[in-house]
């Protein structure tokens, strides 16, 4: 996690892929589509999340999966204890 302001708020692609349950791979292809918005940091850059911004996707979506794209549209069942984690 990044520290921005010195309140931990940013989340890594694997970070985002754990509390999605979703594969890493996922999480950079719904990124490249805009299902999730990244901020690119460094010369290489990398991907990284805001933690608001996962949290008002889960409060949409839930977990594994979103309406409208190839995942797995399943998986609302702990979308707000998962919600909560990332608040």
């Amino acid at each position: 996690m990044v520290m921005v302001n010195g309140r931990n708020r940013m989340l890594t692609p694997a970070e985002v892929s754990r509390l999605l349950h979703i594969h890493i791979n996922t999480v950079r292809r719904w990124s490249d589509q805009g299902i999730l918005k990244p901020y690119r940091i460094g010369p290489r850059g990398d991907r990284r999340f805001d933690k608001d911004d996962i949290a008002d996707f889960l409060q949409h979506n839930g977990t594994n999966g979103t309406n409208g794209t190839n995942g797995n549209n399943g998986g609302n069942q702990g979308s707000a204890e998962t919600a909560a984690q990332v608040a």
